[in-house]
């Protein structure tokens, strides 16, 4: 049986769990390339269409956590964002999750319903559309943080995730991976931690945020609203500056690209700093938020680069990307100028 096969009777399995009243007549994987995720639509006999995620990386109960927070989310978040993530089956009245672990792998999936798709933002944003994309943004931001008393609790922090990088550079596999690079890891680590402490960011309240932001996972209408979201990956409760290295992708004069790299460039440019202006018109940032985007995309680059990136990327992707981790963003850190955004915000 090969790895393909494996995971689509995992998927088919997953359904009988759920409703073995309605039969699956064709399922087709339509995973991302760039991503070890499968997601697979499903079509069953009574012509309705489901769609799977199907995920062996992490923890079940990370997982199970992350989507409950999810879900939770789709339901409460009010309009004009009520239709705006995709919601999860539940049987009962709770969400459904199905575990598959043997010999081999242990897997786990979730069920949504399809979601709406209209207008995709095009790979270079005039200017009109990135400032409607700054005050979206902000809106959507203000609308998540009005939701953050009344979602489940959650247990991932930044400080958790870099302590477990920590733990991995101490086991016997970690040390062969990150050989050469330990000394950069935990060096990084620490500055992390001292400008997380020295801008009093852990004490910012935590709101739902995506952190991969990119013109193929969302969706806007006619007058640049945001319409739908998918892919959901990087879910996780954190500050609302995590998710804005890559609205500053998606604003960048080279624009979204298939062949990519995580460079810091994007948060300098004018282009950025248009969308920041209108972000904050709507939902003011303070000095210290803005100072912390640069150790947000230090945390990013740590954690979903360094520690995750075999997971979460393909082989080819993932060793270019750290490699380039060592080589080129870490060592350019210090090229953000935060003084430049500051300044733009008159903070």
């Amino acid at each position: 049986m090969n790895r393909q096969l494996n995971f689509n009777e995992i998927v088919l399995e997953a359904w009988a769990h759920y409703d073995n009243s309605r039969e699956v007549v064709s399922i087709n994987d339509i995973s991302a390339r760039v991503s070890t995720n499968h997601v697979f639509k499903l079509k069953l006999e009574t012509g309705a269409v489901i769609i799977a995620k199907l995920s062996y990386f992490g923890t079940y109960d990370n997982f199970l956590e992350d989507h409950s927070l999810i879900n939770s989310m789709s339901i409460n978040l009010s309009a004009p964002y009520d239709q705006f993530i995709s919601r999860s089956l539940t049987k009962g009245h709770e969400l459904f999750t199905h575990r598959h672990s043997d010999d081999i792998i242990d897997a786990w999936v979730v069920f949504y319903n399809p979601i709406k798709i209209k207008k995709l933002l095009p790979k270079i944003l005039d200017e009109n559309q990135i400032k409607s994309l700054g005050k979206e943004v902000a809106k959507f931001h203000k609308a998540s943080f009005q939701i953050r008393n009344i979602l489940p609790k959650w247990s991932k922090t930044l400080s958790m995730d870099l302590q477990h990088l920590l733990a991995i550079t101490e086991t016997e596999d970690g040390k062969y991976e990150h050989r050469g690079n330990i000394e950069t890891i935990k060096h990084q680590i620490d500055i992390f931690h001292r400008h997380l402490d020295e801008l009093g960011a852990e004490s910012w309240p935590s709101i739902p945020v995506f952190v991969d932001w990119n013109i193929g996972n969302f969706s806007v209408d006619r007058y640049g609203k945001f319409y739908s979201r998918w892919d959901y990956d990087w879910f996780r409760m954190s500050s609302r500056i995590m998710d804005f290295y890559f609205f500053s992708r998606v604003c960048s004069t080279i624009g979204d690209r298939e062949e990519f790299s995580y460079l810091i460039d994007p948060v300098n440019e004018d282009r950025f700093i248009l969308f920041l202006k209108e972000y904050h018109k709507v939902y003011p940032l303070t000095r210290n938020e803005v100072l912390f985007i640069k150790e947000a995309y230090r945390f990013f680059i740590l954690n979903y680069v360094i520690k995750d990136g075999r997971y979460f990327f393909h082989e080819v992707y993932a060793t270019k990307l750290q490699r380039e981790a060592y080589e080129i963003y870490l060592p350019q850190i210090d090229n953000f100028d935060g003084e430049k955004l500051l300044k733009a915000l008159d903070l």
